[in-house]
């Protein structure tokens, strides 16, 4: 049961005589319950009842299955960084038996998560490996306007050597690109207001090098094209190497290619284009690029879409204490532990399996 010995170090900071029952216990059982669609603590409570032997082939559950309201109150007790820290080592050890991968950056807002008293929703920051389909961590940030800190602490936590960094404008920042460049890591960043002086200068370059260079600019092309739902979507990814001539390149870490993207998009008879620009550590791949800045997407189409539409996220209303932060951490767990399963079927259907069969149950918990 190894995912559960990096839960070992978690402090129990409950009173000893509010210890009656075992904190890994309700630990695992929040994991596996919510692995078998659990979303509240009465859902918890519920599975609990329901599968108690099943739960003590692997746990001794003494004094059984707590009420729900004592369940809420272990999982709000439990430090939020300290689950993290457990969360990030299983995630690691899991990563070296996989490839590396595009590790995309983004924030999510826990929309029901506010309670009478605080009036913001917690909003946390997720980093996911899209190629494993992966969430590496999830931590909150104070406020959308303090995502920037948030992503340079999980930087700071993940290992990126090897790996190429993804994130939206708000991240396009020096200290953003020092940071993965410290980890190892490469990057792709995409350039808007925020850096106007850098946005300008990128377009003026393409400019002139189509002037210029047209047949070797053209050599640096990558065109994608895809149909569906009555849907043409045509993207070109256009990669330069950085030069002299890009004044602005001064200050940014490891700045080794800019980047075009033009999305073409037709419905019908109507065609709508749009261009956005990226800088890159990458050196001139153009594929690479493409298939880096595609993939992430993958954070909101595999895993925040996921975690609202299958687990529910958006509509939990859990709000005691730290149970809102860690609940998001147990549902990022479950999920991983469900995408690792060879198991050919979807992710609810993975949950409903696992609802149904004590085999399959213990088969995505344990591989």
């Amino acid at each position: 049961m190894s995912f559960l010995n990096h839960f070992n170090s978690i402090e129990d900071t409950r009173s000893h005589i509010n210890q009656k029952h075992n904190l890994l216990d309700i630990i695992f059982l929040t994991v596996v319950a919510i692995v078998s669609g659990a979303e509240g603590w009465k859902d918890i409570k519920q599975f609990g009842d329901s599968k108690l032997a099943w739960l003590r082939k692997f746990r001794a559950f003494e004094n059984g299955i707590p009420v729900d309201d004592t369940i809420a109150r272990i999982i709000s007790s439990l430090e939020p960084e300290a689950l993290l820290s457990c969360f990030i080592a299983w995630v690691n050890e899991v990563r070296e038996k996989n490839n590396q991968s595009v590790i995309a950056f983004d924030g999510k807002t826990l929309r029901h998560s506010f309670d009478g008293y605080r009036k913001t929703a917690i909003h946390s920051v997720s980093a996911y490996a899209v190629d494993q389909g992966l969430v590496l961590a999830q931590c909150k940030s104070k406020s959308k306007k303090n995502e920037v800190a948030t992503v340079l602490e999980l930087i700071e936590l993940l290992e990126l050597e090897g790996n190429i960094v993804t994130a939206d404008a708000m991240h396009c920042l020096k200290k953003t690109a020092k940071a993965v460049e410290k980890k190892g890591g490469d990057y792709a960043l995409q350039v808007k207001d925020n850096q106007s002086k850098l946005n300008k200068e990128i377009k003026a370059y393409f400019h002139k090098e189509r002037r210029d260079n047209a047949e070797f600019v053209k050599q640096c092309a990558y065109e994608t094209i895809d149909h569906g739902h009555g849907r043409i979507e045509q993207r070109t990814y256009t990669q330069l190497p950085v030069t002299d001539w890009l004044e602005q390149r001064q200050g940014w870490a490891k700045l080794n290619s800019i980047i075009e993207v033009v999305r073409e998009r037709t419905v019908g008879e109507e065609t709508s284009k749009e261009t956005a620009y990226y800088i890159s550590s990458l050196p001139v791949e153009p594929e690479k690029a493409a298939k880096a800045i595609r993939k992430h997407w993958g954070i909101e189409n595999s895993a925040h879409w996921v975690l609202d539409m299958t687990f529910k996220e958006d509509e939990s209303r859990i709000r005691r204490g730290d149970a809102p932060e860690n609940m998001a951490t147990f549902r990022r767990f479950a999920m991983n532990l469900a995408r690792l399963s060879p198991i050919k079927d979807s992710m609810k259907g993975k949950l409903k399996q696992a609802a149904w069969s004590d085999e399959v149950r213990e088969s995505l918990i344990f591989g």
